[in-house]
């Protein structure tokens, strides 16, 4: 998104793998059927954007509590693991989109993994 303001973490690498994450899978979900509307759609879209939507607001805090947000956002995409299984299990999504979604997140795994490292190792 191109604006005239600015916040840091939107130069984060995982942050914008995240909500490109959270794009894919808000696609996705308008091939799943009504009956998941209320069930593993609503779940499956809020996992997603919890990486992303965690990133955010704990960049604002100190290390000790933005490793606490990354921590949720791991979560969330562990989350969104199971979702992705669900998804492909019903038949809502083709294996070629649920390797895709894994792909996206065992890469954003990794990436939060790293940089919650860093902040742990960061001297005061």
């Amino acid at each position: 998104m191109d604006s005239k303001y600015h916040f840091n973490f939107e130069d984060l690498k995982v942050y914008q793998k995240a909500l490109e994450f959270g794009e894919l899978v808000h696609k996705q979900l308008t091939d799943f059927p009504k009956i998941e509307d209320y069930r593993l759609s609503a779940q499956f879209a809020r996992a997603a954007d919890s990486i992303a939507f965690n990133i955010a607001e704990g960049s604002g805090s100190s290390d000790a509590s933005f490793l606490n947000y990354l921590r949720i956002a791991r979560d969330s995409s562990l989350e969104c693991v199971a979702a992705t299984t669900k998804a492909h299990l019903r038949g809502y999504i083709s294996f070629e989109q649920s390797e895709m979604n894994r792909s996206l997140l065992v890469e954003i795994n990794k990436m939060l993994s790293s940089l919650m490292k860093h902040l742990k190792t960061k001297k005061p």
